[in-house]
């Protein structure tokens, strides 16, 4: 009879062990097959939250099948005291396993909200901007300028209460050192003071930032960045440009950038001025006048007066010989290397064409045509 009973037992040990790895073997399938996501999503993961509510969170939007696997499956794979918190974008078909990974792997938000303080040539404003997670890009919530006396608009102050909304400083191309430090004088989300920056040292590019970052920091981290770039297009620099340092390729570099905002000519315009420094011949550019007249502080906001364009500043190019003493804005990275290798052309002249570009001349006679037609744009215009 104990025999029996004994044998009974085992058999059953033996079932329930099938049953066990049968249920395992399901559970694994289930943690790391495609999950039913339709459609992407933005999974918000708060502070102070845990597995339990995140899988609450999955299973009622429809993410995952089975809550308490994507727990046990946190939990065997030794993940569940790695959650972050943030905003996290979850791929349509995205697996438990691979969902786990996504909410603990760290780094900034991949998703949600971000406010974007964009400083401008002629203007600085702040834009807040929600990932749509179905298309990959952003749509604009609100925008607004930045100013001190800016009455900040209810979106703005709403995203700025949630720990997870991401910041971005965009710079953009030829903006003034002034202009930066305005801006950031002006962000309420940084901290400290800061004196004007050399111009010229600023990268322009989008930099992330955080509450309570110094505005010291940011500044930093832009003068590095321009250093890198500034070394390497010298580096990269053509046999015979006329330049004797990396100084003067980013003292040339801001002015092709002030000169064009049309990438495919910034190469042309260096060429022109190149031909000229190679010639003895002065650069006679308005963007140079227009910094010895306002010294990067704000925009001119009017046209120059022929008094500027004869007065003399360090700055005017049309009265001095070669280059201006500064910089007069900071260039990017396209304009740097432009400096450093410009086109091959004969070209000494160039004028506005009407469309946004220049049209070029070798000879002062094509010039004086091209700047005829220009003047003919103008007064279309000026009759509309």
């Amino acid at each position: 009879m104990w025999r029996n009973i004994a044998s009974n037992a085992v058999t059953l040990l033996i079932v329930i062990s099938f049953l066990l790895a049968g249920v395992i073997l399901f559970g694994q399938s289930q943690y790391r097959s495609e999950g039913p996501l339709a459609e992407a999503m933005c999974l918000r993961v708060p502070n102070g939250s845990n597995m339990s509510r995140v899988s609450t969170d999955l299973e009622d939007q429809g993410a995952i099948g089975s809550g308490a696997v994507f727990r046990l499956g946190a939990e065997y794979s030794a993940k569940s005291g790695d959650l972050k918190a943030g905003s996290f974008l979850v791929p349509a078909g995205s697996s438990m396993e691979e969902i786990v990974d996504i909410v603990t792997r760290g780094g900034a938000s991949t998703c949600g909200t971000e406010v974007v303080y964009r400083v401008g040539v002629t203007r600085q404003n702040v834009q807040v901007r929600e990932l749509d997670p179905t298309t990959g890009s952003f749509a604009e919530v609100v925008a607004f300028e930045l100013t001190d006396e800016a009455e900040l608009p209810e979106p703005f102050t709403r995203v700025r209460a949630q720990a997870d909304t991401r910041y971005r400083i965009a710079v953009a191309e030829g903006v003034t050192s002034w202009q930066v430090m305005d801006a950031l004088n002006n962000i309420d989300l940084l901290t400290g003071e800061i004196e004007l920056p050399v111009e010229g040292m600023l990268a322009p590019d989008s930099y992330e930032v955080s509450a309570g970052d110094t505005r010291a920091s940011v500044i930093t981290r832009m003068e590095q960045a321009q250093e890198v770039l500034i070394a390497a297009a010298w580096e990269g620099r053509a046999d015979g440009v006329p330049l004797n340092t990396a100084e003067e390729l980013l003292i040339l570099a801001s002015i092709i950038e002030k000169e064009t905002a049309v990438p495919e000519e910034r190469r042309t315009v260096a060429s022109v001025f190149s031909n000229r420094l190679n010639r003895g011949m002065r650069l006679q550019t308005d963007p140079t006048v227009i910094y010895g007249v306002t010294k990067g502080v704000g925009v001119l906001g009017r046209g120059l007066r022929q008094s500027e364009l004869r007065g003399a500043t360090p700055w005017n190019t049309y009265v001095i010989e070669g280059l201006p003493p500064t910089p007069i804005a900071n260039p990017g990275r396209a304009s740097l290397e432009a400096a450093a290798n410009p086109d091959d052309t004969s070209y000494i002249f160039f004028v506005a064409d009407g469309t946004g570009g220049h049209a070029f001349a070798e000879t002062l006679s094509e010039h004086n045509a091209n700047v005829a037609e220009w003047r003919k744009i103008e007064a279309e215009r000026a009759n509309q």
